[in-house]
């Protein structure tokens, strides 16, 4: 048995697929879930405080400033880059506090060709230092063919080698070839992961595979030498704290300065136990990066994020990748089986608001247990299929009302038909309602004489003249045209809408059809003399609605009622009188006409008579 999917079907599992694919890998849209989470993050992190035992010495612009002019400071190194004797300096200094460990965030990887005294005073400080650490950097891959071989780096640099590595495989790597290669072990590079391709640094490496060798990053080795585990993965997701300058931060000239006086300011043992990152917030030196925190976050600051991470164990960890996915199809299911069951498009979106509203409130809580738990796109694509469902429970409501107004415009008064259409009444809605109701028959007297002496054409043109008149009467009273059944009308009154006072609009049509029917017959002239009505009235209880086949559907009651008004229709010849009708209406008509009862008459289909009245309008 075949099934045939429905639009909304098809658009949901059109949008599932797309979820599926977006999230499994495309990442086409990851940038508006990049965006919400880093605002997040960012709101997050301006709370949160970083670990007081990392500071960072920073070449800031007044360094740079001071470091070259002469009447600020008694022989300064000069313009940067300076000599890395000043380096050296500054390593002793530091070192003389007892640091717990010393990490640069500057290359050291070419000679300074104008100063090599500089460089082998640098070598002569680290010489026994062994909580020193430094910089290496992974260049272009493209390149590694013209690299260095890895197993031959891989000793010196403390690669760790995994069982796919490729013995004859080379690299890039611009290691710190200025100091000497007893230093080398403690070096890690400082690349950052650009995995999520937006030009942001959210990760950090660990360690960055290279044809199945591992190489370390700055922030493993340093945490690693404090004897702190390192998780057995190749990068993290950096959790920030604090803004801009989130850690302590120390000029290098204020502590370099402290560092040549004989008699020192500065508190003797500030630096005793301290990680110390050595790097440059400084813009014209170009380490400035963009993170969710700043489009000018300084590298040093971020290196120093991923040693307070690893120290503190506290990087964040991303949800599996099929979380978003299950989420997404959840959220799909949801709105697909709401507007499958016909809930209110406008129920329906303030229900997707709440559960929205409430996902991101958990992807921003979620931050607190360090956990990264991406709900937008999930989301998006709900709000996708719901868009979809409102915009096909629109077109399928508007086609709805055209088909109603199609349908009751033909048995009611325009006006009507309005109301009817405004109430979002339907045809399957109007369909098998018991009502109370009053029907009216009116028959025409006559026409047989009448159309035996008249060609056919204009037998035809008299018949719609006078129908047209008597429908008008009848919708001018809020009647609903039943149907034609040969030359007589059917009409009722207290459906499709409720009237309290149906009886009295049909009695009130009914005299005013009288009167119509007088102004007509003046018209005919002679040939109008035998031409006449009959109208009988009941109110009762009948079933209305449509009723007929698909390709022709009639709105219509049916029931006793309306099968014992038309019998009195057919008794007004034998009683004399145009219109009749039954005590039900005659009592619903609450004394608004006067009736004079024109006595009891056999009806078939009833054991007792019925008692019969013609009404008159009352003088004014």
């Amino acid at each position: 048995m075949r099934f045939p999917l429905k639009p909304l079907d098809v658009a949901t599992l059109l949008l599932l697929a797309a979820a599926s694919f977006e999230i499994g890998g495309l990442h086409w849209l990851a940038g508006f879930e990049n965006r919400l989470s880093d605002f997040f993050v960012r709101y997050r992190a301006a709370s949160l405080a970083p670990d007081p035992d990392i500071v960072i010495v920073d070449i800031d612009e007044k360094s740079l400033a001071k470091m070259q002019d002469p009447l600020q400071m008694r022989d300064p190194p000069g313009k940067w880059p300076w000599p890395r004797s000043v380096h050296a300096d500054l390593v002793l200094g530091i070192e003389s506090q007892r640091p717990r460990a010393i990490v640069f965030d500057l290359l050291f990887g070419e000679e300074d060709v104008l100063n090599r005294e500089g460089d082998h005073a640098f070598n002569a400080a680290l010489k026994g230092l062994t909580n020193v650490y430094l910089p290496m950097q992974r260049l272009n891959s493209e390149g590694d063919a013209n690299g260095v071989p890895l197993a031959q780096v891989a000793e010196v640099l403390g690669l760790e080698a995994t069982a796919a590595a490729q013995r004859d495989a080379r690299i890039q790597l611009l290691p710190p070839q200025v100091v000497d290669e007893e230093h080398w072990s403690r070096s890690g590079i400082i690349n950052f992961n650009d995995e999520d391709h937006d030009g942001v640094g959210r990760r950090y490496w660990l360690a960055m595979p290279a044809y199945g060798w591992r190489v370390p990053s700055l922030p493993a080795r340093v945490v690693s030498g404090l004897g702190i585990e390192i998780p057995e993965t190749d990068d993290i997701v950096l959790n920030w704290r604090g803004s801009e300058r989130s850690f302590r931060h120390i000029s290098y000239v204020d502590l370099y300065e402290d560092f040549l006086r004989k008699k020192r300011t500065r508190v003797p043992d500030e630096l005793k136990d301290k990680i110390v990152v050595i790097g440059a917030s400084a813009a014209g030196l170009g380490d400035l990066r963009v993170t969710p925190i700043s489009n000018t976050y300084p590298g040093v600051e971020i290196l120093a994020t991923a040693i307070d991470n690893l120290k503190n164990r506290r990087w964040m960890t991303r949800t599996p990748s099929y979380a978003p996915i299950a989420l997404a199809a959840v959220l799909l299911a949801l709105v697909w089986t709401a507007f499958r069951v016909r809930r209110h498009p406008l129920e329906t979106g303030v229900a997707l608001g709440a559960v929205s509203a409430l996902l991101l409130g958990a992807e921003y809580a979620a931050l607190g247990a360090r956990l990264i738990f991406p709900a937008l796109l999930p989301l998006l694509f709900a709000w996708g299929l719901y868009l979809s469902g409102a915009m096909l429970a629109y077109l399928r409501e508007k086609r709805t009302r055209e088909q109603a107004v199609r349908m009751f415009s033909r048995f009611l008064n325009p006006d009507v038909v309005k109301e009817i259409v405004e109430h979002g009444e339907t045809i399957d809605s109007l369909s098998g309602k018991t009502r109370e109701i009053s029907i009216l028959f009116s028959d025409i007297r006559g026409f047989t004489s009448l159309s035996e002496t008249r060609p056919p054409q204009e037998i035809v043109d008299l018949l719609n003249r006078y129908f047209s008149r008597q429908v008008a009467v009848v919708f001018r009273h809020g009647g609903t045209l039943d149907k034609f059944i040969g030359d007589c009308i059917m009409a009722f009154w207290g459906a499709p809408l409720d009237d309290p006072r149906h009886a009295e609009h049909a009695v009130a049509a009914a005299l005013e059809m009288e009167e119509v029917l007088e102004a007509f017959k003046r018209e005919l002239g002679d040939a109008g003399r035998d031409f006449d009505v009959g109208i009988g009235i009941h109110s009762g209880t009948a079933v209305v609605g449509f009723i007929g086949a698909e390709q022709k559907l009639d709105y219509t009651a049916i029931g006793d009622a309306v099968n014992l008004a038309s019998r009195i229709e057919g008794l007004t010849k034998e009683a004399r009188s145009r219109i009749l009708v039954s005590r039900e209406t005659a009592e619903a008509c609450h004394n608004s006409f006067d009736f004079r009862s024109r006595g009891r008459y056999k009806v078939k289909g009833r054991t007792g008579e019925v008692e019969l009245f013609e009404p008159k309008a009352r003088s004014a």
